[in-house]
């Protein structure tokens, strides 16, 4: 990563502050435009038979798309999910899953991520797929 994406990763920890992220224990470890990298602990994220829960991963991809999405908008525009999908492959009961999102298509309105969230064995557990919209941003009153 260049010092600007460093600056941005900085930038984005800092604003993580009293999110659903944060509350989920979403870590973000790499981010540009191109791909975004997180973990998230199962633990604490679990449906009542003790798996990690699907709307989890659900959270990690939006999360990741959402990011990657606001990195190609750039200053004074923003991005916000407007389609999610997911398909849940295996299921964890404890440790760290991590999602990776690559762009697909980067456009001037649309920007379209995959999300993969592996095990830490590497083992494939959710594909998603985001598609965000990226509007000006409108000054707060």
């Amino acid at each position: 990563m260049g010092e600007k994406d460093e600056q941005a990763l900085a930038r984005l920890r800092t604003m993580n502050g009293g999110t659903l992220g944060e509350k989920m224990g979403i870590e973000i470890l790499e981010v540009t435009s191109q791909r975004v990298v997180a973990t998230m602990p199962v633990a604490g994220n679990t449906q009542p038979f003790g798996l990690l829960h699907g709307g989890a991963s659900v959270v990690l991809a939006e999360t990741l798309g959402s990011i990657g999405a606001m990195m190609h908008a750039g200053e004074g525009r923003i991005a916000v999910g407007i389609e999610i999908n997911a398909t849940h492959h295996r299921a964890a009961r404890a440790g760290i899953v991590t999602g990776t999102a690559t762009a697909l298509s980067l456009g001037r309105t649309l920007a379209t991520y995959d999300v993969l969230i592996n095990d830490e064995d590497g083992k494939l557990m959710c594909t998603s797929r985001i598609t965000c919209l990226i509007r000006e941003r409108v000054p707060s009153a």
